[in-house]
């Protein structure tokens, strides 16, 4: 693996992107306010905006997908997905990608963005068919893998060949795959640049579609080398379409994208979270964060949780804690193997595991219409990321629950989330003494944890390994059971520990 996706591992586990962009985002809402006036100004030089057609929600809730200017076979597989009818988003965007416009596409998470880009492209290549057709540009992995099976499943009776470019997997098979020509290619900027400049004959000059997903993501500075040299490659005659839950509002940023007069599609206010969505705040020590955790798994038992920590070893380490409680609990971060995070995830979707605890690399895109509750167990660096966390929940219309875990350490970022919300959210109440009865189990729960954890990196030979990204080496945590019944089976050194952890 080349040095690129080796950089793009380590953005995609979100924590360099929190040290990169810490200084220039922490006035995250100055900013916004201040670049407010500029896109709106360049939306009147496109000479199309959103007004007129948002006002005219009443007669727009009559239309259906034949309206919108799709063709039958796409109408049919639309039918065949269960979409009933098109969402506003969908309305909204549509008609205007199909006239062959740039579109910049803004609604809140989980409105059906992927099809609002997807089915005007497969309506283009049924119209002129090519291979290479069109590029969709994601930040993370997983995300890449979602689309590419959205494309699939709208394209499968039109016989759409897709290929997903990340990094974390065999480059040759890649390679094979681009070499048959797919129409779709869904990747992550940095292995879509080592295979621009190590494969022989690959290049993407007839694309004509470019699509960027999380494209405030994207085109943040974390793939600013990469996304320069994609598109150098790109043919200037091609459409754009930019699309996102939080849209940047810098007009430099947009203007990397190489748009040509775009329309701008906008369904929500500035930042916002969807109506289903019941949202609340708990204020607490953070010696007892653990206590509190599992006080909530215990009272919202039966629920599917997703549960966002700040870093990969946080993620492990609260995962082994609620594994030795007998809570069916799975941790996803960037530097695990590409195979571990895709096992990792398809557990969780097919409800083999109930609780997925994961790092901002599952906070984007991610659409698993299972997830009951969100639970924010550390506050996001970004306010920008809170809004993406809490859109894994309360998905195409369902309802779900977001709790975000407040100590005496975050009050001022978590002002700055209600700050980008304009409400202040409602207190979850907890009885107190309920909590405290938890505390003596989760501390050896915890002591448990920090000696498997302990004992997973002497295993590897590999300490400190989280700190240094040794993805394949660290596992979902699965053969870990408690390390008192491993401990026993396991023989010498385990067994000294753990006497000495008791006499402690």
């Amino acid at each position: 693996m080349s040095t690129t996706s080796e950089d793009e591992q380590n953005v995609v586990s979100g924590e360099e992107e929190d040290d990169d962009n810490s200084g220039d985002e922490s006035h995250l809402e100055d900013e916004e306010e201040s670049n407010n006036e500029e896109p709106s100004d360049e939306n009147d030089e496109a000479g199309e905006g959103t007004n007129g057609k948002i006002n005219n929600e009443e007669t727009e809730k009559e239309l259906n997908w034949k309206d919108l200017g799709l063709n039958d076979t796409l109408c049919k597989a639309c039918e065949e997905l269960k979409w009933k009818a098109p969402s506003k988003i969908q309305k909204e965007a549509i008609p205007v990608a199909l006239q062959g416009k740039d579109v910049i596409g803004l609604a809140e998470t989980g409105s059906g963005k992927t099809g609002a880009f997807a089915l005007p492209i497969l309506q283009a290549l049924l119209d002129s068919p090519q291979r290479y057709f069109a590029l969709i540009l994601t930040p993370t992995r997983e995300l890449a893998f979602q689309i590419s099976e959205q494309f699939e499943a709208l394209g499968s009776s039109i016989g759409v060949k897709c290929c997903v470019v990340v990094g974390g997997m065999d480059m040759v098979s890649q390679a094979l795959q681009l070499g048959k020509k797919p129409h779709i290619i869904i990747a992550t900027p940095g292995r879509l640049v080592d295979h621009l400049e190590n494969l022989k004959g690959f290049n993407l000059k007839a694309i004509k579609y470019l699509v960027m997903d999380e494209a405030d993501r994207i085109l943040n500075m974390d793939f600013e080398v990469e996304l320069d040299k994609i598109l150098k490659v790109l043919p200037r005659e091609r459409r754009t379409f930019l699309f996102s839950a939080t849209m940047t509002k810098k007009v430099k940023k947009l203007q990397r994208a190489s748009l040509k007069d775009p329309v701008k599609v906008e369904v929500s206010n500035k930042f916002q979270t969807v109506e289903q969505l019941q949202q609340y705040y708990i204020f607490i020590p953070v010696k007892y964060k653990d206590v509190y955790l599992v006080h909530i798994l215990n009272e919202m038992a039966g629920n599917s949780f997703m549960i966002f920590c700040s870093t990969c070893n946080n993620t492990v380490k609260t995962a082994l804690m609620l594994r030795a409680l007998g809570l069916a609990a799975i941790p996803l971060h960037g530097q695990m193997s590409q195979n571990k995070r895709l096992a990792a995830l398809n557990k969780f979707k097919a409800k083999n595991r109930s609780i997925l605890i994961s790092t901002d690399v599952a906070s984007r895109g991610l659409d698993i219409p299972h997830v009951d509750v969100v639970l924010n167990f550390d506050i996001p660096t970004h306010s920008k990321d809170y809004i993406h966390r809490v859109g894994r929940t309360a998905r195409a219309g369902r309802s779900g629950k977001a709790i975000t875990f407040v100590t005496q350490y975050d009050v001022e970022l978590y002002q700055r989330i209600e700050h980008l919300l304009g409400k202040q959210l409602p207190l979850y109440k907890c009885e107190e003494d309920e909590v405290m009865a938890l505390q003596e189990r989760v501390s050896e729960a915890q002591r448990t944890a920090k000696l498997e954890l302990k004992d997973i990196e002497e295993s590897k030979g590999a300490k400190g390994r989280f700190k240094k990204g040794g993805g394949d080496d660290f596992d979902d945590s699965e053969h870990f059971t408690g390390a008192r019944k491993r401990m026993k089976t396991g023989g010498g050194g385990g067994k000294t520990n753990w006497k000495k952890a008791k006499r402690k």
